[in-house]
C-alpha cells in the first residue's frame, strides 16, 4: 500500500486532494482539474464534476471489504508470506496496533471521501439550478456512506456539518460521541431519501433505495429495531428491487447493476494502478489480491492468494445450499476436474473467495491484478431482506414477517420450500444471523455483524473484548492532535 515518509495529518493532506475519475457509466470521466479554489461552483457542471470526485473514493473501499472478511472468522490473511502486507497479517491475527498502514489507508481514504462530499455541501447554496437537490442528496448519501465506514472501523470520529475539515481541526475538533456521529449520518440519509430518484439516471448513482437501505443498516447497528423495520419495509414496499433468480449470476460481469443491486461500487479496467498508489486504481484491487496464486487453467486468472476462506466457513453451508460453490472455490476439486495447477500461498486453506476473483476475459488493461472491472455489490436486496427480518425479530415486532423475509432468501438458495425456517424468538435470531453469514460470505460484512451482535469474542481467534470491537486511530493522527484525541481503549 502507499507509504508516507513524512509526518502529516490527513486533514492537511485532504486540502490538496485532486478529483480523479471514478467508474462505469456516470463516473467514467477524467476531469483534469483541481477544486481546491474558493472560486469553484459557478455552474451545474462544476457541481457534477465535484460529485464525480466524491464518488471516486468509493473505489478505495475494496480494502474495507477485504479486511472486513480477514478480520472475521470467514477468512485468513493469506498472501505470499508472513511479511506480505504486514498490516493485513496483523489484522488477521488481531495483533494490530496504531502503526498499521492498511488501517491508516482506510482512515485516510474514507476521510478523503467525507472531505470531497463536504466540499459540495459547503457551497450548496452558492447558486441555484435545475436538479441541484439531486446532486446535494447524492453528496449527502456519500458523506453518510464514508462516515458509516469510519464509525464502524474506528468508533467516535470528528464530525463537521456541511463543512470541510481545516488544517487545525485535528488539534481542536473532538472525536464526536457515537450518538452524534450516528445522528449526523441519519440526518444526511433522511435528506437523501427525500430527494433522490428511485431509479438512477446513470449507473453508479445513489438512489432513494440505496439511502433507505443504508439508513436501515445504520439503525440496525444502533439496535433501533422499530426505525430499521420501518425504513426497510418502505424500501421493500417500493418494489424497485427483487432477488435474482439464479444466485450464480450475481457476481459475474453480466450480473452487475442487476435487479438485486441496491448500491454498487463501480469499477473499470482503466490503467493507472500500481503498488505505489493502489487507491489510484479504477479497478477492483481486491479481485487480484483474492486470486489463485500461480494459477494455470481455465476460467480464472492468477492472483496473490489473500483473503482465503477457512474450512469451517466452507462447512457452514448446509447440504444442498447452492450458494457454497458460488461463494467459495474449492481449488483442489476444481484443479482435479479441470487439469489446472496452482501454488500454495501463506496460510493456504484450499479455498478462494470465488465471488471476487479474476475471470479470464475481464478485458483488463495493464496489471490485471490491480485493474479488474468487477463491481463491488455494496448493498444487495438479499441483505435488505435479512436486515428487515432481524429488525422485526429482535425488536419483538413481527416474527411472521421475519420468517417470510428469511425464507425468501433461503428458497432461492435451496430451490425449494423444504428448508423454510419455522422458529420464533431467540432461535429465529440465530437462524437469521447464520443466514447472513452464508448469504453474504466474501462481501465484507461478517466482522461487523459479529461485533454488533456480541458474537465476535467467541468466533474470532485472538479477539479481545472491550478492545477489538474497533480498530486503533492511526498513530499519526493521535500525534498531530497534540493531546486533543485519545486513542481507542487497549491500543
Amino acid at each position: 500500500m502507499k507509504r508516507y515518509n513524512i509526518k502529516i495529518s490527513y486533514f492537511i493532506m485532504s486540502l490538496l486532494l485532486i478529483i480523479t475519475s471514478c467508474s462505469d457509466e456516470f463516473v467514467n470521466e477524467k476531469p483534469p482539474y483541481s477544486i481546491d479554489s474558493e472560486s469553484y461552483f459557478n455552474n451545474k457542471q462544476e457541481y457534477e464534476n465535484a460529485l464525480i470526485g466524491a464518488y471516486d473514493m468509493l473505489q478505495s473501499s475494496y480494502l474495507n471489504v477485504m479486511l472486513g472478511e480477514i478480520a472475521s472468522d470467514n477468512t485468513l490473511s493469506g498472501g505470499e508470506s508472513a511479511t506480505d502486507f504486514v498490516g493485513i497479517q496483523q489484522v488477521d491475527e488481531m495483533i494490530h496496533t496504531p502503526i498499521n498502514s492498511e488501517l491508516r489507508n482506510i482512515w485516510n481514504w474514507m476521510f478523503a471521501g467525507v472531505y470531497r462530499a463536504s466540499y459540495i455541501l459547503e457551497f450548496k447554496d452558492k447558486i441555484d439550478f435545475e436538479g441541484k437537490n439531486q446532486i446535494i442528496a447524492e453528496a449527502r448519501f456519500l458523506k453518510a456512506y464514508y462516515n458509516f465506514e469510519l464509525v464502524k472501523w474506528f468508533g467516535p470520529i470528528p464530525i463537521k456539518v456541511d463543512k470541510r475539515f481545516s488544517v487545525k481541526d485535528v488539534e481542536t475538533l473532538p472525536r464526536a460521541p457515537l450518538t452524534e456521529v450516528y445522528a449526523n449520518i441519519e440526518s444526511d440519509l433522511a435528506f437523501a431519501i427525500e430527494n433522490l430518484n428511485p431509479i438512477p439516471s446513470q449507473k453508479g448513482r445513489a438512489t432513494k433505495g440505496a439511502a433507505q437501505a443504508l439508513l436501515g443498516k445504520v439503525y440496525l447497528f444502533q439496535n433501533k429495531y422499530v426505525n430499521a423495520s420501518n425504513v426497510l419495509q418502505d424500501l421493500i414496499d417500493d418494489a424497485n428491487y427483487s432477488l435474482v433468480t439464479n444466485y450464480n449470476t450475481i457476481f459475474e460481469n453480466e450480473g452487475e447493476n442487476g435487479l438485486e443491486s441496491v448500491f454498487e461500487v463501480q469499477y473499470t479496467d482503466a490503467e493507472g494502478a500500481g503498488f505505489g498508489c493502489l487507491q489510484c486504481s479504477e479497478g477492483n484491487v481486491a479481485v487480484g489480491f483474492n486470486g489463485i496464486r500461480n494459477y494455470d487453467g481455465p476460467l480464472y486468472d492468477s492472483g496473490y492468494s489473500f483473503n482465503v476462506p477457512t474450512q469451517e466457513t466452507y462447512n457452514s453451508f448446509e447440504a444442498g445450499d447452492n450458494r457454497r460453490d458460488v461463494a467459495i472455490l474449492n481449488i483442489v476439486s476444481w484443479s482435479a476436474s479441470n487439469n489446472a495447477t496452482y501454488g500454495e500461498g501463506y496460510k493456504h486453506t484450499g479455498f478462494f473467495n470465488k465471488k471476487y476473483i479474476a475471470r479470464k476475459g475481464d478485458s483488463n488493461i495493464g496489471d490485471q491484478n490491480l485493474t479488474n472491472p468487477n463491481n463491488y455489490r455494496a448493498i444487495r436486496y438479499a441483505d435488505v431482506l435479512l436486515m428487515a427480518a432481524e429488525a422485526y425479530n429482535r425488536g419483538g415486532i413481527d416474527d411472521a414477517k421475519a420468517r417470510t423475509y428469511l425464507n425468501e432468501v433461503r428458497r432461492r438458495a435451496f430451490g425449494d420450500t423444504n428448508h423454510d425456517i419455522s422458529a420464533s424468538g431467540a432461535a429465529l435470531t440465530d437462524f437469521i444471523w447464520a443466514e447472513r453469514r452464508v448469504e453474504l460470505m466474501g462481501e465484507g460484512h461478517r466482522f461487523f455483524d459479529l461485533v454488533r451482535t456480541g458474537k465476535a469474542a467467541q468466533a474470532i481467534n485472538g479477539f479481545t473484548p472491550n478492545k477489538n470491537e474497533v480498530f486503533p486511530i492511526p498513530f499519526e493522527e493521535i500525534q498531530f492532535s497534540n493531546g486533543n484525541w485519545q486513542q481507542n481503549t487497549g491500543y
